[in-house]
């Protein structure tokens, strides 16, 4: 008897398929979007945030996170804007009150947002990186009514108006000042910066009282900065208001003729400027101080001493010296002096050869013969050439080809460079070598090399329309001006490789004859302020000047760079080591036995007069005399040292 088959059984899927609410996401969302508006409008008592947290959470757990923040976005954007509105239709005082009050509002709105929205942060926010709620919301506050084109800068301006009233003796709302400050703060905006002193305190007030006023100033600032500013910003306002008080005045206080030396007596900086030892630790900073007096007396002497009596110039120079005597590194000075001297006996721009000779006198007399020595013969060269060309001249070949005027400069007086080259026109080479002929006629065992680098030149020059000028250059741009009388048009390689000019004054002396406005005699493709080895220069045929002659001034950097400063610091350094070595022998072949703390202590009273020796270069240079058999140490005390003869 057959068994009954067996049924197999199969569990199937449950068939009925459960759908969501097509508008549900809408009617969510539209639910979120009134609360939002509410918060906004004051009304949150009505709400339910448990609902609405429920709510938030079931659009992100259902994948509506995105219409969710984008919403949010949105929404917020539009109430921001219409707060923007209010805060620029907000008059006088009332605007900062407005934007603190509407302020204070935003940031409650936003905690209500961001508690409604918390789910939404945790997950989706840090799942597709998006911007959390709190962050977005200070965020838009920020470009939407910080950097509101019609906020902007009537909030700084209001801002700084305040403070500007507090300086001159108002009661400002403190309070107030401090809010905003701070939103700003919150907003990691730089919208609030350190504001510049004015100059108008100047215009009334002499040397003495300037200085006060700054450091009251000062003062004002740091106590300013803790009632209602960022204490972070201390630092910061405090550098800014010493530079634009102190620094940026030197050559305004100069031309005022002001008391330099009472720099001397700035309770906060003092003799800082001139005596701090921590002032070696940045050389950069340290030889920007020391070269502002060079500058004051080159600008007294090229042109604020014309027209004045002699007594007055002894005056000012007297002054000079009143502040010169500070110094400790005279040497510093001396390069910087000598550097500019330099430039006005050359370019024959010194108001007075006896002004000059009286400064030299006064420095002379005040740090002895070595100090002067090469500023001496800088004077005694160019007497020399004047006499030197009076015999050239009177020759018959001087009268072929260009005139010529040469200054033979003694090496080791002027601030010549060593590596400065030039590949002359034809012409201009070929009376140089006439003058060197003659020269060194009636000069033995000596040999002249051309200073192109400082050289000028006066070219008659004709342009497209038949206007003639006289174009006063440097022997540089005569050099490139003088390759397009053969052609029109020539790269910047070309410039490069027929004038051998170094590189960096090529670019200079370049940009000069083609980026200067009124001065452009070429033309520079393409066109832009600054030169590159791509660019193709060509002669100017419509340059015009009101003027028949032309003065094309060579463009330099307003200052020395950072490297270039530390360069005359290690240069300085370098002219230390003999004279330190000099001192030490002329001590020992005197006293023949002499402990360490003593040669330390005679270098520098000796050496004092032009510069504080450091203690660890002294006994570098005490190593290296032991090592060339100048000196010994003594074989039971090694803190002693003996002359050898």
């Amino acid at each position: 008897m057959s068994q009954p088959k067996k049924k197999n059984f199969k569990i199937e899927p449950f068939k009925h398929k459960v759908e969501m609410d097509p508008r549900y996401p809408e009617r969510t969302w539209k639910i979120l979007e009134d609360a939002i508006h509410q918060i906004y409008n004051h009304n949150a008592s009505n709400l339910s945030f448990e609902e609405l947290y429920r709510s938030a959470y079931n659009m992100v757990l259902h994948k509506y996170g995105d219409k969710l923040y984008y919403g949010l976005l949105n929404t917020m954007t539009q109430h921001l804007q219409e707060i923007g509105r209010l805060i620029e239709a907000a008059q006088g005082g009332l605007f900062l009150e407005e934007m603190n009050s509407k302020w204070m509002e935003h940031n409650k709105a936003l905690q209500m947002i961001r508690d409604i929205l918390m789910y939404m942060d945790r997950t989706y926010v840090a799942n597709y990186n998006k911007t959390p709620v709190h962050e977005l919301g200070l965020n838009l506050w920020r470009d939407n009514i910080v950097r509101s084109p019609k906020i902007r800068d009537r909030l700084l301006d209001t801002l700084l108006d305040l403070v500007h009233r507090e300086r001159t003796g108002e009661v400002i709302n403190r309070g107030l000042m401090r809010n905003i400050t701070k939103m700003l703060m919150d907003l990691g905006s730089t919208v609030y910066q350190e504001e510049l002193e004015s100059r108008s305190s100047l215009k009334h007030s002499d040397c003495a009282d300037y200085l006060k006023k700054a450091e009251r100033r000062l003062n004002e600032e740091i106590e300013r900065v803790s009632q209602y500013l960022d204490t972070k910003s201390e630092s910061k306002i405090t550098a800014v208001v010493e530079k634009e008080m102190k620094f940026n005045h030197m050559k305004l206080l100069a031309s005022q003729q002001f008391e330099m030396f009472m720099f001397c007596t700035f309770t906060r900086t003092g003799k800082q400027l001139v005596t701090d030892p921590e002032r070696q630790k940045d050389p950069v900073d340290f030889v920007q101080r020391l070269l502002f007096i060079s500058l004051f007396v080159d600008d007294k002497l090229r042109k604020g001493l014309k027209g004045v009596s002699e007594e007055d110039a002894e005056t000012v120079l007297d002054k000079v010296m009143m502040l010169f005597r500070y110094l400790q590194e005279k040497d510093v000075f001396e390069k910087y002096y000598k550097q500019h001297l330099a430039k006005r006996l050359l370019s024959g721009r010194t108001v007075s050869d006896d002004a000059e000779r009286s400064l030299i006198v006064k420095l002379k007399t005040e740090c002895g013969y070595q100090f002067t020595s090469k500023l001496e013969g800088m004077f005694t060269d160019m007497k020399t050439s004047r006499d030197t060309m009076l015999g050239f001249n009177c020759g018959g070949d001087s009268n072929e080809g260009p005139a010529l005027t040469v200054q033979v400069l003694t090496t080791g007086s002027w601030p010549t460079q060593s590596g400065a080259k030039c590949n002359l026109p034809t012409e201009i080479l070929s009376v140089c070598d006439k003058f060197k002929a003659y020269y060194l006629s009636t000069h033995t065992g000596r040999r002249l090399t051309w200073q192109t680098n400082m050289g000028t030149a006066d070219l008659k020059a004709t342009f497209g329309s038949g206007q003639k000028h006289e174009l006063n250059v440097s022997t540089y741009q005569m050099c490139i001006l003088m390759l397009f009388n053969q052609t029109d048009s020539l790269s910047y390689k070309d410039i490069e490789q027929a004038t051998d000019i170094p590189s960096l004054d090529l670019k200079r002396n370049l940009q000069s004859l083609a980026c200067v406005k009124g001065k452009n005699i070429l033309r520079k493709e393409p066109m832009s302020k600054d030169i590159s080895e791509e660019d193709v220069f060509t002669y100017n045929d419509k340059f015009s000047s009101k003027f028949y002659k032309v003065k094309i001034s060579t463009v330099v950097a307003q200052k020395e760079s950072e490297p270039e400063k530390v360069e005359t610091r290690q240069k300085v350094e370098e002219d230390r080591k003999p004279q330190i070595e000099a001192a030490i022998v002329r001590i020992l072949k005197a006293r023949r036995v002499l402990d360490h703390n003593n040669i330390v202590s005679e270098v520098t009273k000796q050496l004092q007069a032009r510069f504080l020796p450091n203690p660890a270069v002294i006994k570098k240079r005490l190593e290296s005399l032991i090592e060339r058999e100048f000196l010994e140490r003594d074989k039971i005390d090694r803190k002693v040292y003996r002359y050898l003869a």
